[in-house]
Parts: structure tokens; C-alpha cells; sequence
């Protein structure tokens, strides 16, 4: 072992498992974390070999606030490419952490990516004095039935179990904002069928439907949320977006509805007008509501 790298294993300083090497970030960390240690819990009080894990990419100026990332695929993949370790290095830009999930594929077992999800939140916001993040200004983003699972994680969440020997399980799990991105939101008459049938089975009981349609779930403690999502979009119809923001009214929750007049689901392959839309209006939302610096918005230089 070279000296300087037996120096830092004797400190005890984490190394990072991946760098960027692009000149945009190449002072930005990433480091990638089991969720598990390959014993995840599938909900029941039962577990399986397998395992989730977090990609934490830490601003080369971090500001305090994170975002644990979901990327979409209908529940059947993950597209972290685009809508995983991309938003990431464009959180990065503008000072926020940005903490891709991948999280377990549920095949009809509708706890699996909630749990991961939960344990992401419970992780960054337990490692948050390590990683410069405010344990207060955690949110969660997602993009497709990404979108499903941040809002999921948003309207199922609890305040910790004080009692649990697992230091992580004792932290919250509840994200302190959403941004939402053509997102799945409903599991009724006009859900996304592959996500519904990926995520809960292709024979599910009208009340599993009901517990993840997360139109049904808010209440005045859901967290404030930005929504993004095309008018033309055909595989996600827009009423997700518009149903979440209506039943987030209803309970006096903060929220920001940006209807986009093209794009379609993907908004024309993550690129253009209306990708640079909902991106710059969800950092002034966040400026807004003081989640990040109104400097940052502008982007950091």
C-alpha cells in the first residue's frame, strides 16, 4: 500500500469508490453505500439476499441541502443515466448533494422500493453532519414511476423508531420537500399500467391500489412539492401531476404545478426548453422556500 493511501485507511477517511473525471465535476466527490449488506427487508417481517445502494455525489460547494434521487423505468429499470447520476452533477452545480438510489425492482412486492427509499432518506439524513448536509433541507426528486416512488416516500413516511437497535433506523425518513418530474402518481383507472402491474402485480386488491395512489395519501404533514409534467405527455397523462396537486391544496400543503406546453414524457429526451424549464424553476422553488441559497439558483461558478 502506497503511503498516502495507507495514511488515510489508519485515519479512518473514506475514499471514494467512483470519481468523475469530465472537467465539469471533476472536483466533485462520489462514494457508493450498501443500503443492506444484503439482507433487505421485502416488508412482512421478511428479507431477502439483496441489496439497494445510494451513489452520494457531494458539490465541490455544498450548500447543506441534498436530494435522494430516483431515477424511472416503470418499475421493470432504472434509467440512471439521464434521470439517476445526471441530475446529480446538475444538482452538484448549484450546491446541493445529490444521492442516487437504485433501488430493489419490486416484481409485485409494492413495499421493496418505499423501504429502499425510506432507508436512503434514513441514511443521508443520519451521515448528514459527515457529508456538510442539513438534516433539515433533505428532499427527494423523481422522474416517471421514479416520480411514483418520491411521492411515495413523500405521503408514507415516520419520524424514526427511538427504540431500534440500527442507528439509521432511528432517524426520519420523511423528505423535507419533493420535486416531482412527469411523474406516476395515481394506481387507480388512470395509473401507468406497467408501473401498476411491476410495482403491485397484475392481480392486486383494490386497497393496495388505493395505499399507493398518493393522491389519496396526503395530509398537512406531506411535504411542500414542485410538479413538472407536459401536456402532450401520453404514457404518464398530466392528471397525475394536476391530481397530486390538488389533493396537496386540500391539505394546505405548499406546492408549485409547472404544466409544460410540449415535451411529452421524457420532455423530448432530457434536453431543450422545456427540460431547462422545470430544472431552473425548481431551483428558484427551492430558493423560494430557502431549501438552497438564492445564489445557488443561479448556479455556482
Amino acid at each position: 500500500m502506497k503511503p498516502l493511501l495507507k495514511l488515510l485507511f489508519l485515519v479512518g477517511i473514506a475514499l471514494p469508490l467512483q470519481r468523475s473525471t469530465s472537467a465539469e465535476d471533476a472536483v466533485s466527490k462520489t462514494e457508493r453505500i450498501s443500503l443492506w449488506a444484503n439482507h433487505a427487508p421485502v416488508g412482512g417481517g421478511e428479507f431477502e439476499e439483496a441489496d439497494a445502494t445510494i451513489t452520494v455525489h457531494r458539490a465541490a460547494k455544498p450548500n447543506g441541502a441534498a436530494m435522494v434521487i430516483c431515477p424511472g423505468g416503470g418499475y421493470g429499470g432504472l434509467v440512471v443515466g439521464a434521470e439517476g447520476h445526471g441530475i446529480a452533477k446538475w444538482l452538484n452545480g448549484h450546491g446541493v448533494t445529490g444521492v442516487v438510489l437504485e433501488y430493489r425492482l419490486p416484481k409485485g412486492r409494492a413495499f421493496v422500493p418505499l423501504l429502499d427509499a425510506q432507508r436512503a432518506l434514513r441514511t443521508t439524513r443520519a451521515r448528514a453532519v459527515e457529508w456538510g448536509i442539513d438534516p433539515k433541507r433533505i428532499g427527494i426528486i423523481g422522474f416517471s414511476a421514479g416520480g411514483h416512488l418520491a411521492s411515495t416516500a413523500g405521503t408514507h413516511f415516520d419520524l424514526g423508531d427511538p427504540k431500534a437497535s440500527d442507528a439509521i433506523s432511528r432517524v426520519s425518513c420523511r423528505p423535507d420537500f419533493m420535486v416531482l418530474v412527469y411523474p406516476v402518481v395515481s394506481m387507480g383507472p388512470q395509473g401507468h399500467s406497467g408501473s401498476r402491474n411491476n410495482l403491485l402485480g397484475k392481480d392486486a386488491k383494490q386497497e393496495l391500489a388505493d395505499l399507493f395512489s398518493n393522491e389519496k395519501q396526503t395530509n398537512a404533514q406531506t411535504p411542500p412539492a414542485f410538479l413538472a409534467h407536459a401536456g402532450d405527455d401520453k404514457v404518464v397523462p398530466p392528471a397525475h401531476s394536476s391530481m397530486f396537486r390538488d389533493a396537496l391544496r386540500a391539505n394546505g400543503v405548499e406546492v408549485h404545478y409547472l404544466e409544460l406546453p410540449s415535451g411529452g414524457h421524457g420532455l423530448n429526451g432530457y434536453k431543450g426548453p422545456m427540460w431547462d424549464a422545470w430544472q431552473t424553476q425548481s431551483l428558484e422553488w427551492l430558493a423560494k422556500l430557502k431549501f438552497i441559497p438564492a445564489a445557488d439558483a443561479a448556479g455556482q461558478k
